[in-house]
């Protein structure tokens, strides 16, 4: 399996140089990113890689992808909505390849309220099925989607981007719809089924919605203590799955939490700390500075 991450820089570095200069100011400033491409044939294997932004794959025509541990023929229309933690690969099974592929960063999704259900659920995640196959209105409903995206991703219209996240929430709830055989709890290997009641136990506690109701689980102890098992078996766990510690993963979220929090609501600096779990504001205003590299009182003041 391979360890190597591929960046949205990398990606446009490997395919698109044309559009690496127009994209990389914003991503270098970590701002949200989003695009898409027709596909189309191409006569390499894609390299198999893990990546560090999310992509979702309308497919038209047969290959082979290799996910993981898995090899899976294509032979008919299919959504893929891979884990970025899952290396993958795919190489063209004839010269017919139709349909489209949008990637966006981890701002994109996480930075918009409009994502917050599907974050929830089983999308993207290392222990779903990645794929859906389409039948013939299922097929007709998602070129219409991609085609309204990609429509829209190329105009001037002022609420464009608005209209982009419309679509794209049809497309996840209509891969929500069809995940009849989700994987459940008893398929998967101890690793990951542990990894799954953290991320869920995680995902339930956002977003915060009120001072009233500050982070009840905040460390990797909160949750070894919840799951009942030692958190050095949950940390250990966690990393093998994602290559991330626990730590790591529930801070992120924090920083996700705090940044919408500041965007979204008219709470003080010092109360979206308190909901956030930080006994003290200036524990707080340390670790938003860390992650964002300025204070979240500038932050604020620059949205």
């Amino acid at each position: 399996m391979s360890d190597q991450l591929e960046t949205i820089e990398d990606y446009y570095k490997r395919t698109r140089k044309d559009l690496l200069e127009m994209s990389y100011s914003e991503l270098e400033k970590g701002k949200s990113h989003f695009n898409i491409f027709p596909r189309k044939y191409c006569g390499f294997k894609s390299p198999y890689n893990r990546r560090d932004y999310y992509k979702i794959c309308f497919m038209i025509g047969k290959g082979t992808i290799h996910y993981g541990l898995h090899k899976l023929y294509i032979d008919r229309p299919v959504l893929f909505f891979p884990s970025p933690n899952i290396p993958y690969s795919w190489e063209c099974g004839d010269n017919i390849q139709e349909g489209y592929f949008c990637l966006f960063n981890q701002e994109f999704f996480n930075g918009n309220p409009e994502f917050n259900l599907f974050k929830k659920t089983s999308l993207f995640k290392e222990w779903s099925k990645p794929f859906i196959f389409l039948n013939e209105e299922q097929t007709q409903l998602s070129n219409m989607y991609f085609e309204q995206m990609h429509k829209l991703n190329h105009s001037a219209y002022p609420f464009r981007c608005s209209g982009i996240k419309s679509n794209l929430a049809s497309v996840l709830h209509l891969a929500l719809e069809s995940r009849v055989e989700d994987v459940s709890l008893g398929e998967l290997p101890a690793n990951v089924r542990l990894y799954r009641l953290f991320d869920e136990l995680l995902n339930k506690q956002f977003p915060l919605d009120s001072p009233a109701y500050p982070l009840a689980l905040k460390t990797a102890s909160d949750f070894a203590d919840h799951l009942n098992v030692h958190v050095n078996h949950l940390n250990s766990s966690v990393k093998s799955v994602t290559h991330l510690t626990t730590t790591q993963i529930i801070k992120e979220k924090m920083f996700e939490e705090s940044k919408n929090l500041l965007k979204y609501t008219n709470w003080d600096i010092a109360q979206i700390g308190y909901t956030l779990g930080f006994e003290q504001p200036s524990h707080f205003n340390n670790f938003f500075k860390k992650h964002a590299q300025v204070s979240p009182l500038k932050f604020k003041n620059a949205i």
